[in-house]
Formats: C-alpha cells, structure tokens, sequence
C-alpha cells in the first residue's frame, strides 16, 4: 500500500504551513551531483510523486547541478500548487572537480538570486538560505544582502545553512530567520546546540544528510534493532526518530527513486516508544 505524507505541521516564518517530512532534490541531478540525470522523464516523475504523496517543502540550491535541480524543478512542477513551498540556497558554487566553494559576496548572490527566479519560474523565492559562510566575505555583509532582497520582495523569507549559533544569532540581528539548514542524523549530532538555539526562537530547523548516507556511526546496532522491533527499515526508524526529536525538524530526505520515496514517507507513519526514543537518544 502507498502511503500519504502523515507527519504533522510547521509554519515557516510563523505563516507558510508544510508538512514536517519534506524532500531534498540534490539527488535528481546528475552524478556526483553534476550535470543532468540519466534519465530526465524520472526525475521529474519522483518530484510529480512526492507532491502526490503530501509533499508540501522541496529543497534545493543552485548548486545541485550546478542548476540542474531548480531547472528541473521548475520545468516539472511550475505553475507551483498553492499549498507548495519551494526552498532554494544560493551562496556555494559546484564545478567540474567536484568541489564546493562558498561564494558570499552580496553582489554574487543577487545575481545568484534571479538566476534562480528564472529556473524556478517564479518572481518570489519562498525560503531563500545562504548555502554556506563564505570566509572571505564579511558574514553580516552576505546576510543584509539576503535582507535587501527580502524588502525588495524576492524572497519571502531567509533561512541560514551550516551555521553556528553565534552566526544565528548575529544574522537574527540583522533580518528575521526562518530557518537553519545544518548536518544532523540520529548518528550525527555536532549541531545540537543550533537545534536547541531554533527551539528557543521557533526557526524551522532543516537536517542535512538526515539519513547518513546509510552510516549511522555510533548508533548503526541501535537503529537496526529499534528496526527489527518495529518490521522498517533502519532509515524509516532514522526519519521517525527525527521527527519526534523535535518539532521544529523539518527532514528532507533526497532519493531519484520512486520506491525510495515512498519508503521515506511511509516514516512519517511510523511511532517511536519512548523506550525506542532514549534508546537511540543515548
């Protein structure tokens, strides 16, 4: 039996209503996250099949591809359904090597910007994140670039990604944050403290490598075990326990499979005890 998106609610900025289990789209692109994927008509039936299934957040940057992902996203689903948020990052570039190297400079991300306005075929980004601090750019000079777009009505709301708490802080100085994306997994907690930061102020918290590339470290006995208890997978029991974690986590698991997708979201259905909770809390 397919199943639909059952995680429950989390308004971004306080008004855009998604749904907590949302979909990563870096894994539609090409390999090694360059270029286009092997099969284009497939990419777009896994994006066609997560709005089907509830679906309601898609993430994405400009350098998944680089461009790739958003155009796909653009070609596949615009006009955009109305209850759809389609988050974006801009600020970290992909070339041919493989390597990712952060781009702050304010005047990079406004063109950054509305290249990205182009391929997703809207005028307003709704989740616009800086990618990654740039170390040769002033933090506070990328996030009032992000500011500036804001009031000019690009973007709708500002989120951060790989950040620390005091560049959470320092950014909440200059323009509301929606959200923080950072890496977090059951096996993966160096963020923790950025966690209980967007507790504290109600910011959507969006774990990167939410299912640890299948490695979940430490805790890989644990998961398997609270797996075999509950007949799931251990990545169901990775997103279940994110989910239940928190209630501002906002998981976004990637995947170019529609079997994989739907294995995904058949977690939202999944309850963890709290004997399952301390057990791969610990």
């Amino acid at each position: 039996m397919v199943l639909n998106n059952a995680s429950d609610t989390f308004d971004i900025g306080g008004e855009m209503t998604v749904h907590r289990l949302g979909f990563g789209a870096m894994r539609i692109t090409g390999e090694n996250i360059i270029g286009e994927p092997d099969d284009v008509a497939n990419a777009k039936k896994v994006l066609h099949e997560s709005i089907a299934r509830g679906v309601d957040l898609i993430d994405t940057a400009d350098s998944y591809g680089p461009a790739v992902s958003e155009r796909l996203i653009g070609e596949a689903l615009a006009p955009y359904p109305d209850d759809l948020v389609v988050a974006t990052k801009g600020g970290l570039l992909r070339n041919m090597a493989g390597e990712w190297k952060p781009n702050g400079d304010p005047d990079y991300l406004r063109n950054a910007l509305l290249s990205s306005l182009d391929r997703l075929r809207v005028d307003t980004i709704d989740l616009y994140q800086l990618h990654r601090p740039d170390p040769h750019t002033p933090f506070e000079d990328s996030v009032h670039a992000l500011a500036e777009m804001k009031d000019d009505g690009l973007i709708r709301h500002v989120g951060l990604s790989n950040v620390s708490v005091d560049q959470l802080e320092t950014a909440r100085d200059i323009v509301e944050i929606a959200t923080v994306q950072n890496r977090y997994n059951v096996g993966d907690r160096d963020f923790e403290a950025v966690l209980d930061a967007c507790e504290d102020a109600n910011i959507g918290f969006i774990p990167w490598f939410p299912l640890g590339a299948g490695d979940f470290e430490a805790k890989e006995n644990d998961v398997s075990a609270v797996a075999t208890k509950h007949d799931a997978t251990p990545q169901q029991v990775a997103l279940a326990w994110l989910l239940q974690k928190s209630e501002v986590m906002l998981p976004i698991p990637g995947t170019s499979s529609v079997s994989h997708l739907r294995d995904n979201i058949a977690a939202s259905h999944l309850t963890l005890d709290e004997e399952d909770m301390t057990r791969l809390g610990e």
